[in-house]
């Protein structure tokens, strides 16, 4: 492998793990959210 191709997949696999963490962050903050929706909308029944 060359040294080019070496530093370009070490780039690849930190933008990885560095974007995997934030997709959880994400989903737990849409979870969040709706949760407050149904409460919202349960008040409002």
């Amino acid at each position: 492998m060359t040294f080019k191709k070496s530093v370009l997949m070490l780039l690849l696999a930190g933008f990885v793990v560095s974007f995997l963490p934030a997709c959880n962050t994400v989903e737990g903050a849409g979870r969040d959210i709706q949760g407050a929706g149904e409460e919202i909308e349960d008040a409002a029944n």
